[in-house]
C-alpha cells in the first residue's frame, strides 16, 4: 500500500474519534503489511490509549504478534515519547517490532516536537515524515491553533434567512432553517470539543447543545456559555443537561458563582472588555482548561465579538430561502467598521444546498486594517 492510501485511512479513523479526545489531539493510526489492514485506531478520551496503541493492538489480536514485523505504521501525527496519562507510544511501535512508521505531521507540542521521531529512527525504525501533510494539519486544526496560537480553532454557525435575520421582532427562531440543516449542525456538535453560546441565546432558546440523531443524544460536547453577568439562570438546560460538562465565562468577582458550582458547573472567570468579556482572553483561558476546537452557535452579539476580536476561524452561513423584514433580528450585531478596507476576508468559499437551504462555508484568510 502507498503511504498516502494508507494515510488517507488514518485520516478515515481520526476523524471518528474528533471531538471526544481533549485536550488530547485526535490522532488516526493503521497498521499495514502490503496492501492488507492488519489494525485501526484513534485517540481515546484523556487518559486512554493513544491511536497508535489501540491500531497495534487490533493487529496484534487479528494477525498475530509476528505480522507486526514486517508491517508499517501511519500515523497522523508525531508519535509521543515521554510519559503522560499513558506510556510513550515510541515504546509500544518499538516493543511490537514495527520496522517503518509514515508520519502525517510533526508535533509541534513541546514535550513531543520531534523527540518521538529521533527515538525511532536511534531505534532502527524507518521514519518518513509529511505523508499527506496538509489534510493532517487541516485534521489537527485545533491542537497546532493552541500550540501555535494559544486558543482553540473557533468555528461559527449561523442560520438566517435570505436578508439576514435571525429571528422575528418577537424573538422567534424555530425553526428558520430546514431539517437536513439542523442535521448538519448536530454534525458540527458531535465533532467539536465544545459548543459555545452567548448569555442572549441562552435565554431566549434555552438549548440543551448536545449532538442528536433522531432523537437520539451522540455526544455531549462542553458547553460553554458566556455570561459576563451571570444572568442566565441554574434552572436553564445548559445547567441542567446531565451528559457532559457545563462551563461559563464571566467577569471577575460577579455575583452567583457559587449558585452555578453547586449545580456542577465550572465557572471560569476573566477579565472584562467594556460591556463584555475579553473574548481573546477567554479563548486563551478555554485552551489552558483543554479545549482546542469551539463551535459557536450564537448569537448575533458574541459573533460580532468574536469578529471584532479577530477570533474567528471558519464560518458555515446557512441561508433559508424566507424573508422576515427589517424588523427581524439581524444575524450580527454592529461590527464598527468605517470601510471596507477594515473588513475581515474571506477564502476558500464552499456554497452546497441542504434541503431548500443554501450554506456557505469559508475561512478567516486574513483581517485588515484596525478597528
Amino acid at each position: 500500500m502507498k503511504p498516502e492510501a494508507a494515510m488517507e485511512l488514518a485520516l478515515a479513523e481520526a476523524r471518528r474519534g474528533q471531538g471526544r479526545s481533549f485536550p488530547n489531539p485526535c490522532v488516526g493510526a493503521v497498521v499495514v503489511r502490503g496492501d492488507r489492514v492488519l489494525g485501526r485506531g484513534h485517540s481515546r478520551p484523556a487518559g486512554g490509549p493513544h491511536a497508535e496503541v489501540v491500531a497495534i493492538e487490533q493487529a496484534r489480536r487479528r494477525a498475530g504478534a509476528s505480522a507486526l514485523r514486517g508491517a508499517t505504521l501511519a500515523v497522523t501525527l508525531e508519535p509521543c515519547s515521554h510519559q503522560g496519562r499513558t506510556g510513550p507510544c515510541t515504546e509500544q511501535i518499538e516493543a511490537a517490532g514495527i520496522p517503518r512508521v509514515w508520519v502525517g505531521l510533526r508535533d509541534p507540542h513541546p514535550l513531543v516536537s520531534g523527540r518521538g521521531l529521533r527515538r525511532l529512527r536511534r531505534r532502527g525504525v524507518a521514519v518518513r515524515v509529511g505523508v499527506l501533510p496538509e489534510a493532517c494539519r487541516d485534521h489537527h486544526r485545533g491542537f497546532l491553533s493552541v500550540c501555535e496560537r494559544g486558543r482553540p480553532w473557533v468555528v461559527l454557525k449561523l442560520a438566517s434567512t435570505l436578508d439576514g435575520r435571525i429571528a422575528t421582532s418577537s424573538g422567534e427562531s424555530q425553526w428558520i432553517s430546514g431539517a437536513r440543516s439542523r442535521a448538519f449542525v448536530h454534525g458540527l456538535r458531535a465533532s467539536s470539543d465544545a459548543v459555545m453560546v452567548g448569555s442572549g441565546t441562552a435565554l431566549a432558546d434555552d438549548p440543551a447543545l448536545t449532538a442528536r440523531r433522531g432523537e437520539r443524544v451522540v455526544h455531549a460536547p462542553v458547553r460553554v456559555l458566556v455570561d459576563s453577568r451571570l444572568r442566565v439562570p441554574t434552572s436553564a438546560r445548559l445547567y441542567q443537561e446531565s451528559r457532559g460538562e457545563a462551563w461559563v465565562l464571566c467577569g471577575r468577582g460577579v455575583r452567583g458563582r457559587k449558585a452555578r458550582s453547586q449545580v456542577g458547573a465550572r465557572v471560569l472567570e476573566v477579565r472584562r472588555r467594556g460591556r463584555g468579556l475579553d473574548l481573546a482572553a477567554s479563548l486563551e483561558r478555554l485552551a489552558q482548561e483543554g479545549l482546542t476546537q469551539i463551535l459557536v452557535e450564537g448569537g448575533g452579539q458574541l459573533a460580532a465579538s468574536l469578529l471584532r476580536s479577530h477570533c474567528l476561524d471558519e464560518i458555515h452561513w446557512i441561508v433559508a430561502p424566507r424573508l422576515i423584514g427589517g424588523d427581524g433580528q439581524p444575524a450580527l450585531g454592529p461590527l464598527g467598521l468605517r470601510s471596507l478596507s477594515e473588513s475581515d476576508v474571506f477564502e476558500s468559499v464552499e456554497v452546497s444546498r441542504l434541503g431548500d437551504d443554501v450554506r456557505l462555508t469559508a475561512r478567516v484568510a486574513k483581517a485588515t486594517g484596525k478597528r
